[in-house]
């Protein structure tokens, strides 16, 4: 990476790296990585990308993001922090933090990946992030992490408490639960249509299936979504099933989401 193009980065993450193969790896997908070694030829050594800062930015991210709500909003019950802390390490808002600092026009990807429009995937900017975060975390050390995460990741903290402390929503599926029961119909169905992918690196393709009112197997909406786990492409697929009844307010009247 060109140099003005860290002193770039650097300025829109609000940290300057000591050791700038840190940040260079964070932003290494593993297609370019691979890519790189296949022209190298046989015997090659294995060329770093970021899915290991991407574990550690994770763990970090959880810490950080759990110790501020804890003394934050010292009334709320596990429960209550535990939504929140899902919203804030959530892939939708992890993403939206990347596209802000705008990451994806760093990031390193392989020519397949760059073609597919990997700049951005959602997915792709999230373990990004997390990956920036772990390459600040051991270039500056824990305070400098948490500065970041305060000042990039938890603004979202500022404008609840503006509003009351109000919670997003942020478990779809719990909430579609709710709402279905509320409204005597059947629970969706979460079918796993397809997962492709290395082992270490799958993506994963979810059907969320509500089921007619007056009937026990007939399909009245499905919601797909594909994420890179089980859990997340659930998450996103009961979402549109829950916006899709959000637009039949004849259904499920009075209700607001």
């Amino acid at each position: 990476m060109k140099t003005r193009d860290i002193a770039a980065l650097e300025a829109a993450l609000g940290y300057r790296f000591q050791r700038s193969e840190l940040i260079e790896q964070a932003l290494t997908h593993s297609s370019q990585a691979r890519e790189r070694e296949s022209q190298q030829g046989a015997g090659a050594a294995r060329l770093g990308d970021n899915e290991q800062l991407e574990f550690l930015g994770d763990a970090v991210l959880a810490l950080l993001s759990s110790e501020a709500l804890y003394r934050r909003f010292p009334h709320f019950h596990e429960g209550q922090l535990s939504k929140l802390r899902a919203h804030l390490v959530s892939e939708k808002h992890l993403a939206q933090v990347a596209q802000t600092l705008e990451l994806g026009n760093f990031l390193r990807l392989g020519r397949g990946e760059e073609k597919s429009g990997g700049r951005a995937k959602n997915a792709l900017l999230a373990d990004a992030l997390e990956a920036v975060l772990a390459a600040i975390y051991l270039d500056g050390g824990l305070e400098a992490a948490r500065e970041f995460v305060q000042r990039q990741v938890l603004h979202p903290l500022d404008t609840m408490e503006g509003a009351g402390s109000k919670l997003p929503v942020t478990d779809f599926k719990s909430t579609l639960q709710e709402t279905l029961q509320a409204a005597g119909r059947r629970q969706p169905l979460y079918v796993l249509v397809k997962q492709e992918g290395p082992e270490h690196k799958k993506t994963f393709t979810v059907e969320a299936r509500l089921i007619e009112t007056d009937s026990a197997t007939r399909v009245a909406f499905v919601g797909r979504a594909e994420g890179t786990t089980k859990k997340r492409a659930e998450q996103e697929a009961a979402r549109q099933v829950l916006d899709h009844l959000a637009s039949l307010t004849t259904v499920i009247p009075g209700e607001d989401h």
